[in-house]
């Protein structure tokens, strides 16, 4: 298996305060990696890590062999692609022109906008059923529709890593299911997929590796068939519940047990 993104005994801060310490992770390529845990854990802290928006106190992350920090910020745009949390975009910006950024990293200083950069664009707003929505200012738009264009600014960036940290927030059961079907195909179409997400049993169901996290550590990382039990949901979420196998895809899939 190889891995063209891993964090290297990674000590990582968050406004100051200590999140983890010494934490390892490689993200198998090809993979859709689900990253959960509760809340705090660390989940978001190491997805900015891996996306060279936080700086370790101590050990590395590496992209394609290299320490993401020693890459320029356009190559680094080039390979990885990342939605963050809450996103927002300048005021008067509408879906096309926020959508057109994530071209920027394929713009060299004297290249113009090209045939090939309309078609990234005009894709990634069809895959994400944003492109009706193309001329509309983002200010306008609902929290799920604001979500979606932001998703497809990422896919405009056509890179082989997508980094993604709560994609499903904003979005109803529909759309969840929609965009994760749109990241499992991208994923079969050869694009790694990492993404922290909360609903276990959609991260169950749609993930080929996942990882569990709590206190700032990774308690349990493999296909999730293999690691998710009720020993480990008790472990992590500190949750009573019933672990069985999900009638229509067999995946584990988790039903807490009633607290009394």
């Amino acid at each position: 298996m190889s891995y063209r993104l891993h964090a290297d005994a990674v000590t990582l801060r968050y406004q100051a305060q200590p999140v983890s310490e010494n934490l390892s992770l490689a993200i198998p390529d090809g993979s859709f990696t689900a990253i959960v845990g509760p809340n705090a854990c660390g989940k978001s802290t190491l997805l900015r890590a891996l996306a060279r928006l936080l700086t370790p106190d101590a050990g590395q992350v590496v992209l394609d062999g290299k320490a993401i920090l020693s890459l320029p910020t356009r190559e680094v745009a080039r390979r990885l692609g990342l939605l963050p949390q809450s996103p927002t975009a300048p005021d008067g910006l509408t879906v096309a022109e926020l959508v057109a950024r994530g071209r920027f990293p394929h713009q060299g200083f004297l290249q113009q906008w090209s045939p090939g950069d309309e078609t990234a664009v005009r894709a990634a707003l069809d895959m994400t059923g944003t492109l009706s929505l193309a001329a509309r200012p983002v200010a306008e738009l609902s929290g799920g529709q604001r979500q979606r264009v932001w998703i497809a600014m990422v896919l405009a960036q056509e890179t082989g890593i997508l980094l993604l940290d709560e994609p499903t927030t904003y979005l109803d059961i529909v759309h969840q299911v929609e965009l994760l079907d749109l990241l499992a195909r991208l994923n079969t179409q050869g694009r790694t997929v990492v993404a922290v997400l909360h609903e276990l049993n959609l991260a169950f169901r749609y993930a080929s590796h996942l990882v569990a996290m709590k206190d700032g550590s990774v308690v349990a990382e493999g296909a999730p068939e293999n690691i998710v039990s009720e020993a480990m949901i008790e472990q992590v979420f500190g949750l009573a519940a019933l672990v069985q196998a999900d009638p229509l895809t067999g995946r584990p899939m988790v039903i807490p047990r009633p607290r009394d």
